[in-house]
């Protein structure tokens, strides 16, 4: 889980919200605040608290060591399919976006994957 945590890290979150309620939000102010680098991934939003915001993985200026997402388990099922084809080798599901599918396809594809923990909550909180 530590290489997962490290602030050298860069970070794509997918699913972020720009409203404050949700967790995509929450995690991405979170880990700005904590001077992380964090880009967040949503194709509805041009910025996140005047952040630019991207509509996928592939649009990101560099490849990020670690994906969060924050999405239904299908959507997050693409997203796995999207960190094979762009070589990121680490994925946390948040509660709620993983799926047996998208996690046997990561273990398959040789991509460390956390589920069934909160980043913020149980992640940082070490």
């Amino acid at each position: 889980m530590k290489e997962f945590l490290n602030k050298k890290n860069k970070i794509a979150i997918v699913g972020v919200s720009a409203n404050p309620e949700k967790w995509g939000y929450k995690i991405f102010i979170k880990l700005k605040s904590l001077g992380f680098s964090v880009y967040p991934i949503n194709p509805k939003h041009k910025s996140i608290e005047g952040n630019p915001c991207y509509p996928s993985l592939k649009d990101l200026p560099e490849k990020p060591d670690v994906v969060i997402t924050v999405v239904p388990p299908k959507v997050t099922e693409q997203i796995v399919k999207q960190c094979a084809e762009l070589g990121i080798k680490r994925v946390w599901m948040q509660p709620g976006s993983e799926s047996k599918k998208a996690t046997g396809f990561c273990k398959k594809h040789n991509i460390q994957v956390i589920y069934n923990a909160c980043f913020v909550v149980d992640g940082l909180n070490l």
